[in-house]
């Protein structure tokens, strides 16, 4: 019998370390209450709503880098989904659920400069919705408007004050060294 000794053998890798994984969980879960709480303020018809959820996704991207950010942007791009379910196509799910809060994750390029960082991931989000309403929601542009006028007003309606809360918040959150706390 050929016995083998387990204490000699290497521990596997983790994709993600626990300590990492536990945060993504909280920052994905603090981004859930204060997207429910910050939906209630200011909702469009068609979706979309300041949302002060990118706050914490921002946060991590900027704690842990634009790959956790990506993957932490992305998971709560399907938690929101709960809040304002509005499909039409299964590429339109992708455009303005996964891939817009997973852009938010960019930030983590620019850990130096945080304000930064949350105005390259909102404009990121900005994008991924734009798309998503030149090519899905064209109809919804009143006659004789541009679909590309209307996509840029209307996702311009919530995303720019929502970048510019983030930034704030995010900025006060780098001076207080918060940002820092635990790493």
């Amino acid at each position: 019998m050929n016995h083998t000794n387990q204490t000699n053998q290497k521990p596997s890798k983790q994709l993600i370390p626990t300590k990492i994984l536990a945060e993504i969980i909280m920052m994905v879960a603090l981004a859930g209450a204060l997207s429910y709480i910050s939906h209630g303020f200011f909702r469009l018809p068609q979706g979309g709503s300041i949302n002060l959820g990118m706050i914490p996704i921002f946060w991590v991207a900027l704690r842990r880098g634009w790959k956790i950010g990506v993957f932490s942007g992305a998971v709560f791009g399907v938690v929101d989904l709960a809040f304002e379910p509005f499909i039409v196509n299964p590429i339109q799910f992708i455009l303005d659920y996964p891939l817009p809060f997973a852009l938010l994750g960019l930030a983590g390029l620019f850990k130096a400069y945080p304000v930064v960082g949350v105005v390259v991931g909102g404009i990121g989000r900005f994008f991924s919705h734009f798309i998503s309403g030149v090519v899905y929601f064209a109809d919804y542009a009143p006659a004789g408007m541009s679909p590309i006028v209307y996509s840029a007003v209307y996702n311009g309606t919530y995303l720019i004050p929502s970048i510019i809360i983030c930034a704030v918040v995010i900025g006060i959150l780098q001076k207080s060294k918060v940002l820092n706390i635990y790493l």
